[in-house]
């Protein structure tokens, strides 16, 4: 083949074969280019790039061939036949656009073969199409092997091209297959031209004009560049989408989209890599978990746009504070966690304290100034654990012991926090025993009247006294039913158990429960009071429910439904521990509340404090105005009672008044008279275990 380039080198102009050879290397990286993307497509998208390609490639090779022609000097006149021409070019797009549809249907390497083949056949029909075109002042012949040569090497090189393109298995394939198909369409130039004899036969006033062909050959080769620069460019544009996507999807997928911070999964990606990193080095590395102590508050209070905000300024402030070797995450909600590479102790001290500053440093929003403040929890690996699910494990331990102890920010892990968590959860264990074989209670603590004395009702408190560790109060276990899904059925337990003893007291005294939060986001709230009251017989005018006003700020226009429908009943509703929390205006006159529960806080420092007096008087005063009674809790001494009397509170209830004790107990005392039908053994019986009480569950409950 060499000695053929050789041979019909001496017959071309020079300057137009080195154009054609740039629009074929040119046009030939553009095909494989362009046909590599179609395979990575489908639908209407590979049409369209088989579209491209095909126009690429037949533009580009039937320029080459053009161009390459005019080259070719045969030493008398010539011209072109516009039909044949234009024919020829049409047959280059079309037999290409058939060749690359086959090679991509496939994934064998048969299949790429196969349309290769075709492309090559195409070039070659395109070439002596364009041939046919090609008037000469003169006798035409050929050299039949030359021709068949030429039109094998074609077919041959084309479809090894194209299995190159689809290979893929280094990285310089694509460089491969435009090397081949440039020498698939060159060999075919030139085997095909010189299989081209002219004899010249001069014709009187023949003239064809070498001037004008050059002028045309580089008009084709410009727009045959601009054909093939179209597809490039939209290769490249769709390559930069491409890129720009990606990076978008993966910013998305490893980012939060709030903050921008490092979402999860990159942290525990990155949390991995140097916990690695430090065990191959023998360094250390501090995780530090962190959760917000108010951000509740600005969610409830400025609504979740505020809270928002709150949470992009702080993440702001770590992201500004960050050095080398120091990552920062949020986790989710209102939960973060920075990672800091140690070199010693000082150094930690020092990031923790830069954390610290951004997190406690007020936050101004509109005309509104926050502090969040955090609790930090530290564990420091290989010092706390030995593996990532350790470390993390061990922060939150520590993060919640920071949590649960006011007095400080940044809690370190201590071995003692896991016997912490496995005493817990044993203690999970047991609540849930003690609820199967009957060891919970129900005290009553009696609310009487302040200025005449006569007692009102009780309210119903439960009460666990265990087997082995003895009197176990409230505030400890009651979150552990929380935490544990068990607060839906000791709640209904509890308010089961309360309206079936209500009913065997002589005097209709009123009996109040309790409700917690989890409680309260039952689905039927409203009908499950509804049968206890149907089931047990009591009067709905003797049952108060007792709600804390967090309880209802998650779901206002829901917690406004629910209490209606509540009252709906006759069921009276008390707002327990006002004065506490967010004790707002806003919430007494919105929602239907029959009395007010000062918190016993302001009690234990009324006789020795102004202000707590000036709150108790400026409740009460509230109270009378919205005609809505107000009950003092936390009476501890007679002179607590007696400024409660001076200031005109309506009922009282506390230590001083009566402590919280079983039923059975009351009923010794004389405060309260069973009816004739009940006596004060079966009255225990029917309800002093879970497991023999009523029971009621509606379609919506959460299982336990």
């Amino acid at each position: 083949m060499l000695t053929v380039l050789g041979c019909v080198a001496f017959e071309h102009n020079v300057w137009l074969v080195l154009v054609a050879a740039i629009v074929c290397v040119a046009g030939s990286w553009a095909i494989i280019r362009l046909f590599q993307r179609t395979t990575g497509t489908t639908g209407l998208q590979q049409a369209g790039w088989h579209f491209l390609t095909a126009v690429a490639a037949g533009s580009s090779i039937w320029c080459t061939h053009f161009i390459a022609v005019i080259a070719y000097e045969p030493g008398v006149p010539v011209s072109f036949d516009p039909v044949l021409t234009i024919v020829s070019l049409l047959i280059a797009m079309a037999g290409a656009a058939l060749g690359f549809i086959v090679a991509a249907s496939g994934v064998t390497r048969l299949a790429a073969i196969v349309g290769g083949g075709i492309v090559g056949l195409a070039i070659s029909a395109m070439h002596y199409t364009g041939m046919l075109a090609y008037r000469v002042q003169g006798i035409i012949s050929w050299d039949m092997s030359y021709l068949v040569a030429s039109i094998i090497l074609s077919v041959v090189f084309t479809a090894m091209a194209l299995h190159f393109a689809l290979r893929r298995a280094f990285w310089g394939d694509k460089f491969v297959a435009t090397g081949v198909l440039v020498l698939a369409i060159v060999s075919l130039h030139f085997t095909g031209m010189t299989a081209f004899r002219v004899s010249p036969m001069l014709v009187e006033g023949a003239y064809s004009n070498p001037d004008a062909l050059h002028a045309l050959a580089l008009a084709v080769a410009l727009v045959a560049l601009i054909i093939v620069g179209t597809g490039l460019a939209s290769y490249l544009i769709d390559d930069s989408v491409r890129a720009e996507s990606y990076q978008q999807l993966r910013h998305l997928a490893l980012n939060d989209s709030l903050t921008g911070l490092p979402n999860r999964a990159s942290f525990n990606d990155y949390l991995d890599r140097e916990v690695e990193s430090a065990r191959v080095a023998g360094g250390k590395v501090a995780l530090v978990g962190i959760d917000l102590d108010r951000f509740k508050e600005i969610n409830d209070l400025r609504g979740h746009g505020a809270g928002d905000e709150a949470l992009r300024i702080l993440a702001q402030r770590m992201t500004n504070l960050l050095r080398e070797g120091e990552f920062v995450a949020r986790l989710g909600g209102d939960e973060f966690a920075a990672i800091h590479r140690t070199r010693c102790h000082a150094d930690l001290m020092d990031f923790l304290t830069r954390l610290e500053t951004a997190l406690f440093k007020p936050i101004r929003l509109d005309d509104y100034e926050v502090t969040t403040g955090a609790s930090m929890g530290v564990a420091v690996y290989p010092d706390n654990a030995d593996s990532t699910g350790t470390l993390i494990s061990n922060a939150d331990l520590a993060m919640y012991r920071a949590k649960a102890d006011v007095s400080t920010a940044i809690c370190f892990y201590e071995q003692s926090m896991d016997e912490t968590i496995r005493a817990r959860r044993a203690l999970a264990s047991e609540l849930r025993e003690a609820m199967e074989n009957g060891q919970l209670d129900v005290h009553y603590q009696v609310q009487t009247s302040v200025s005449t004395g006569e007692i009102r009702g009780y309210e119903a408190l439960l009460r666990w006294n265990h087997p082995r560790h003895g009197f176990i109060p409230p505030s400890e276990f009651i979150p552990l039913a929380e935490e544990n899904g068990l607060i839906l059925q000791l709640g209904e337990w509890v308010l089961a158990t309360a309206c079936n003893e209500a009913t065997s007291w002589e005097q209709p005294y009123k009996v109040a429960v309790n409700l917690s939060p989890i409680q309260f986001a039952h689905a039927d709230l409203p009908t499950l009071v509804h049968q206890v009251l149907l089931q047990t017989g009591l009067p709905p005018t003797r049952l108060e429910l007792e709600l804390t006003e967090t309880t209802i700020f998650a779901d206002k226009a829901r917690s406004l439904h629910i209490l209606r429908r509540i009252k709906a009943l006759g069921v009276t509703i008390a707002l327990d521990d006002f004065g506490t929390g967010y004790s707002s205006l806003e919430t007494l006159r919105a929602f239907p509340f029959d009395k007010i529960k000062l918190d016993r806080f302001f009690m234990s420092e009324v006789e020795t404090s102004p202000q707590a007096k000036a709150i108790i008087r400026a409740v009460l005063a509230l109270g009378k105005s919205l005609d809505i009674p107000v009950l003092a809790e936390g009476i501890e001494t007679s002179g607590q009672l007696s400024l409660l009397s001076t200031e005109g509170c309506d009922e009282a209830q506390g230590y001083y008044l009566g402590r919280p004790a079983p039923l059975e107990q009351i009923v010794t005392s004389g405060q309260i008279t069973l009816t004739g039908s009940h006596d004060l053994r079966s009255t225990m019986a029917e309800s002093c275990s879970p497991d023999t009480a009523p029971v009621f569950t509606s379609t919506a409950r959460v299982a336990t």
